[in-house]
């Protein structure tokens, strides 16, 4: 395996566990872990153009009708990505994700088809989106930002916030993550 590709399967698998695993770390992995190995694998080498890329892209669309996680090959993730838990999981395949983002079930990171912010997230680094949020439309997301569960956001968020509710409301908060991201590479 690429050294490449180890270090940012190893990152998202370091959010959760000590390296090396255990036998029974090994054994009892979770699914969803499981999902975030195989998704680096298609998402690696896909971008190199490599046949192995469409085999593990087959690979994942067997994975996604299992575990309900959608996450294309083509989205753009940084290191330590943390998915908590199984479930409907829905991203579109052109946003774009920093380091140590948290995704908890539910979510839904989409596209908006017009008006000024037609297009699809970005997100940046050390961001924390609950459970049912919707993120949609060409909108940035800063660093260091908490999204609470059920909210949907439609407009950029600046660094160090926490953003709450539908409509959607913005609050100032330094480290607004920092008991959230656990583990962060």
């Amino acid at each position: 395996m690429n050294k490449e590709l180890k270090e940012l399967i190893q990152s998202d698998i370091r959010r959760v566990y000590d390296l090396p695993l255990s036998f029974k770390e090994r054994f009892f992995f979770p699914l969803q872990m499981k999902y975030l190995v195989l998704w680096r694998k298609a998402a690696y080498y896909r971008k190199k153009g490599s046949l192995l890329g469409k085999l593990y892209a087959l690979r994942l669309e067997k994975m996604t009708e299992r575990t309900q996680i959608l996450l294309p090959p083509e989205t753009t993730v940084g290191p330590g990505l943390y998915i908590g838990h199984l479930g409907r999981l829905l991203i579109h395949p052109e946003a774009v994700f920093g380091r140590n983002v948290n995704i908890a079930t539910g979510v839904t990171v989409g596209q908006a088809n017009h008006g000024s912010r037609k297009g699809v997230p970005t997100i940046g680094d050390d961001v924390w989106i609950g459970t049912n949020a919707v993120l949609v439309g060409k909108i940035h997301i800063g660093n260091d930002v908490m999204i609470a569960p059920g909210a949907f956001v439609n407009m950029d968020v600046p660094d160090h916030s926490i953003v709450i509710g539908n409509p959607a409301v913005i609050h100032h908060k330094e480290n607004a993550t920092l008991d959230y991201i656990n583990r962060r590479v």
